[in-house]
């Protein structure tokens, strides 16, 4: 969109409307709010950050059945992610009460959008995970619900200053859910039970695959009206400091539900990456990734994500142990189709192909299948908007920031030993000091973008051995 439309966004509305706008905000923040304990108790959701997995997320909000709740107000910074976002919202009827007054655009909109709440209520983040931190300082403030999207951070520095948050937002009893969304999944949960009754044995390897066609390819800006940051703000996966690239934003569901089954994190990590047909692509990925994570018994993940056409594509992961293996799931996130078979062989599922036309022709037919997840599952999508509900109208203790921090972290420490090619150890991830866009609070159209391009039109990339002590 034109810089001039973005900036004059914020005065444009206010100028006829203002006096609509003030109303409408006294009329929410003057609602008593009391305990969502009984069924009349509406809960209000904002949603900051309108692109689709935002408007997904709030989509699953109003899709809950535990009683009354209304998507009240919306922030963006594009107008067009906006307004598409409203359009496909309002299929909800009565449960969308956004009004144009209450439809917001800029670096402030989040505030805006998060005053139209009260106690009791949700905030989405859903923004590209660099602003996470920003936006959940001020919700802490206001004492609001929270569900935001992962990865949670992508650096050490706002990594420890999300922890820092997350331990405010406990003793303040708010209730955060975090979009690792597999967590909820009720295949995988009774997966997790069945190997800690030790029906594989002890894990001794794990291994998780995303490999199919490109993604995070970024072509040089060819809008002259168009900021750098903005750019680089829309074409988020494309650059480290606002996504983590698409190995955090892609993989991090894989190493998760990994972790998960192991019950810990791992400990280090080394890895190796590589770019490869990139045509005019400026971005800031790779297009292949192998990491070896080790946990502290010295069990290992293996880890590889190929984003190139015309290859083999799986993306699945797997349990391997002294006894028998496991399928965590099977193609995407969703259903799992977890399912347990004897010794090492791993048989087909039967599932239709996925995303990348997942091939499953590889897998020996001859498997001895012990135990499969009942189909068709729930989907966790919705399971995770149910569950975090739930907890708020019955005041639960339900938070789940730390874990999402660490488990952004684990992508963030294999994500570095790729791009750095050196060991990376969970605590050098956390601890190291590069904080990849320092001034994202600060920002505003025309503030100067995190990296900037050379020369030739391309922004910095990793060089594994010749830079390492930093990503790029």
């Amino acid at each position: 969109m034109k810089t001039e439309s973005f900036m004059s966004s914020t005065t444009r509305r206010a100028f006829l409307k203002t006096t609509a706008k003030a109303a409408a905000l006294t009329a929410l923040a003057a609602t008593p709010r009391a305990g969502y304990t009984a069924e009349n108790n509406t809960i209000k959701v904002a949603l900051i950050g309108c692109g689709g997995r935002g408007t997904g997320a709030a989509a699953n909000a109003l899709s809950t059945k535990s009683g009354p709740i209304k998507l009240v107000a919306m922030a963006d910074v594009f107008e067009n992610k906006l307004t598409r976002s409203v359009q496909g919202l309002k299929k909800f009827g009565e449960q969308f009460d956004v009004p144009e007054e209450r439809q917001f655009l800029g670096f402030d909109a989040y505030k805006k959008a998060m005053d139209c709440l009260g106690k009791g209520d949700v905030a989405i983040f859903a923004t590209p995970p660099a602003f996470r931190w920003v936006h959940f300082q001020y919700a802490i403030e206001k004492g609001l619900n929270v569900f935001m999207e992962k990865p949670v951070t992508v650096d050490g520095p706002t990594s420890k200053r999300m922890l820092a948050l997350a331990e405010e937002s406990v003793k303040k009893g708010m209730k955060v859910g975090v979009g690792l969304m597999c967590r909820h999944c009720r295949a995988r949960a009774e997966l997790f039970k069945r190997i800690k009754d030790g029906e594989i044995g002890d894990i001794i390897m794990l291994r998780a695959y995303r490999m199919h066609g490109p993604g995070g390819n970024a072509g040089p800006k060819t809008s002259p009206e168009q900021t750098e940051l903005m750019y680089q703000i829309q074409k988020f996966h494309s650059f480290l400091w606002a996504s983590g690239g698409i190995y955090s934003d892609y993989l991090i569901h894989n190493i998760d539900e990994c972790c998960w089954m192991k019950d810990a994190w791992p400990v280090s990590a080394q890895g190796l990456g590589a770019r490869h047909y990139r045509g005019n692509s400026v971005d800031q990925n790779f297009d292949i990734y192998s990491v070896e994570y080790t946990f502290a018994d010295g069990t290992k993940l293996f880890l590889d994500g190929r984003y190139i056409n015309g290859c083999h594509n799986e993306f699945a992961s797997y349990a391997h142990g002294t006894k028998n293996c496991a399928v965590i799931s099977t193609a995407a996130h969703t259903p799992s189709r977890a399912r347990i078979y004897q010794g090492q062989i791993i048989g087909r599922s039967g599932a239709p192909a996925a995303r990348g036309k997942f091939d499953e022709n590889q897998h020996a037919p001859e498997a001895k299948q012990l135990w499969a997840a009942a189909q068709p599952e729930p989907n966790p999508y919705q399971m995770e908007w149910d569950d975090l509900i739930s907890a708020i109208r019955e005041d639960k203790p339900y938070n789940e920031v730390k874990r999402g921090v660490e488990a952004s972290v684990v992508t963030a420490m294999g994500r570095m030993a790729a791009h750095t090619g050196r060991m990376v150890t969970y605590e050098q991830m956390l601890n190291h000091p590069h904080e990849l866009a320092p001034q994202v609070a600060q920002f505003t159209p025309d503030h100067p973008a995190p990296v900037q391009a050379g020369p030739d039109g391309k922004y910095p990339v990793p060089q594994p051995g010749i830079v390492t002590d930093r990503e790029y």
